[in-house]
């Protein structure tokens, strides 16, 4: 399961935008003080299935931090079109993407705009089993890697080749697509992708013992926001104010699951109790450790981004021939509308 980066594969594969499960509704007394006429209606579109990447969302839901500022928030999946596509359109006034995605809209022309990176630093790994012996980008050479077939991981693993000195011919890649990764590691392919955060934690919950290499220790602009929240420029525009209640019930659901992460957990099992329980506290809990270090390192509030891994991202997204020109990078993001501390 390749979480966020996955998603606009997922996008694809024809599921259509539907309700999740109890994401229409909140068990909080606060919605029920308050007339559905009096309510702003919001759409938040997820880029994948209900993860913890989405914990503080349900937690802003579960405890009326949305209905308290006046808010009525329906979740839903992703549809056909993508996330970006459909904040674009108006079909979702609020979506969760990832850099990536939201560089090559903004590279099509469409008007989407990151307004929080829930996550200070990219998560995602290379992960082989330990007995494969692959430590190093350097014992990539001779070894196949499984793809889910994006054009930008292809760009990401030949950059690092090059940056190591080995030939782009010296791994053979396999498209997987959607394929389980315990299913396929070390029986299809030597290495593939992943998001430490959920496969890696599963992979601790299993007992198989992983060697991971983080993209964020290779190279500085493989550290890029994944996942974001997103919405569009109109939305922006007409209303600002709206977009700022519902993110300061969003940050405040955000903080709280970091905060509390064993009791958001199951904030997040009540709206998705399909997930394994024990996955799930877990994952949680390194999210929470993942927030507690980026506040050390001086992030100033939660959301916050830089314009550097933005412009940095973006410039070697040219350079490697996924988009014709860097993006503007002040219009691709903005921490104007976070509740800043």
């Amino acid at each position: 399961m390749l979480l966020v980066v996955l998603g606009l594969f997922l996008l694809l594969s024809g599921c259509g935008e539907k309700n999740l499960p109890g994401g229409a509704s909140t068990a909080d007394d606060a919605r029920a003080s308050r007339s559905k006429e009096k309510e702003t209606k919001l759409t938040v579109m997820l880029d994948w299935y209900p993860n913890t990447n989405h914990t503080g969302l349900y937690v802003a839901l579960k405890r009326g931090y949305f209905a308290a500022e006046g808010l009525s928030v329906d979740i839903v999946q992703p549809g056909e079109s993508g996330v970006p596509q459909a904040v674009a359109a108006g079909r979702a006034d609020i979506g969760f993407s990832f850099q990536e995605e939201v560089t090559f809209a903004r590279a099509s022309g469409l008007p989407v705009v990151s307004i929080a990176a829930p996550l200070y630093h990219n998560t995602s790994a290379f992960a082989a089993l330990a007995s494969s012996g692959i430590k190093t980008v350097e014992d990539f050479a001779g070894k196949t890697y499984g793809s889910w077939g994006s054009p930008t991981e292809e760009a990401v693993l030949k950059a690092l080749l090059k940056q190591y000195g080995l030939p782009d011919n010296s791994v053979q890649i396999i498209t997987l697509g959607q394929s389980d990764f315990f299913a396929t590691i070390g029986r299809d392919v030597d290495f593939e992708w992943i998001f430490y955060g959920w496969d890696g934690i599963e992979a601790e919950r299993r007992g198989i013992e992983l060697n991971t290499i983080f993209l964020k220790d290779l190279n500085p602009v493989f550290d890029y926001y994944t996942p974001l929240v997103i919405t569009n420029e109109k939305l922006i525009e007409a209303s600002p104010e709206v977009l700022k209640k519902f993110m300061r019930a969003l940050a405040r659901g955000y903080e709280e699951g970091y905060a509390s992460p064993e009791t958001s957990a199951k904030v997040l099992l009540e709206y998705a109790p399909e997930l394994n329980e024990t996955l799930v506290v877990r994952s949680q809990a390194y999210l929470a450790d993942e927030d507690r270090a980026a506040r050390e390192e001086g992030r100033p509030y939660w959301g916050y981004q830089k314009e550097s891994v933005w412009s940095g991202f973006s410039n070697w997204m040219h350079e490697a021939g996924l988009i014709d020109q860097p993006i503007d990078v002040k219009k691709a993001f903005t921490n104007d509308i976070l509740p800043q501390k």
